[in-house]
């Protein structure tokens, strides 16, 4: 599941083959507020971009991220409510204090198990077909083993996946596949974050179902964007340079103009 932000990243992604995508905190985060993951970002904030963006990738399954939940019993019940109106495939849910953040990031605090299923039983009761993936930050602030052990919990009242964050080695999270063989896995790869970059075969050989690679796209295109400026910058014209550009033609393509000028002529 590759990461995406907005409808034009998700239109690439489903232009690219995929038919999952994961909307990501951090992305949203930093491009929608220019801010990073540490609980700025909002409940109305992530709700709104994912009705966007399912509007957009109607064959496309994704997956919000929910962070913590964003607030108490009734909150967490309406953040479940609001990603099933946007047409969400599935939810992420975590254990981190608010406000979190981001997984790879150092600092972290995590909440007491009971209150992490706690909220997990609602979205479960509150769901209608919402998949949802019970997320634990605790390896980084207790141990692998109180880790794996939440994540045990969670699998037990229900969860439909288990995400273990930031294991920090391949036999870390051999750890985490062997001590939960009977639930869907989620393993995150995050360039340059604390869990070693494997491909999707060896996760799988690992026991990992399913994979998320939350920036691979934000990173990209922030370096994409900043070397067009740059050379814009100090020249003052992109004429020289066309190749860093997608053609316009290309572009008007994915945004989908071909369909809407042939819904105009058939609409006269």
């Amino acid at each position: 599941m590759p990461g995406v932000w907005d409808p034009l990243s998700a239109l690439l992604a489903e232009r690219a083959g995929f038919s999952t995508v994961f909307l990501s905190g951090f992305a949203v985060a930093g491009t929608m507020l220019g801010v990073p993951d540490i609980g700025i970002l909002g409940q109305q904030d992530v709700a709104d971009t994912a009705r966007r963006v399912c509007a957009a990738v109607p064959a496309v399954s994704v997956v919000v991220d929910a962070d913590t939940g964003y607030g108490d019993d009734e909150v967490v019940a309406q953040t479940t409510a609001l990603w099933e109106e946007a047409n969400a495939a599935a939810m992420f849910l975590e254990d981190q204090v608010w406000p979190k953040r981001c997984g790879h990031m150092d600092g972290k605090e995590v909440v007491e198990p009971a209150e992490w299923l706690h909220k997990l039983q609602i979205v479960l009761r509150e769901r209608d077909d919402l998949f949802l993936t019970a997320r634990t930050d605790a390896r980084a602030v207790n141990g692998l083993h109180d880790a794996i052990e939440r994540a045990k919990m969670s699998r037990d009242i229900g969860a439909d996946a288990v995400f273990v964050e930031a294991p920090q080695s391949v036999e870390e999270m051999q750890q985490i596949a062997d001590a939960l063989p009977d639930v869907v896995l989620v393993a995150n790869m995050v360039e340059k974050g604390k869990t070693p970059l494997l491909t999707p075969s060896e996760l799988a050989e690992l026991g990992f179902r399913m994979i998320v690679s939350p920036l691979s796209g934000l990173l990209a295109v922030s370096k994409a964007l900043g070397d067009a400026y740059g050379v814009l910058q100090e020249q003052g014209s992109m004429r020289d340079h066309q190749d860093l550009l997608t053609p316009f033609n290309d572009f008007t393509d994915i945004v989908g103009l071909p369909k809407y000028l042939a819904d105009d002529i058939a609409s006269r």
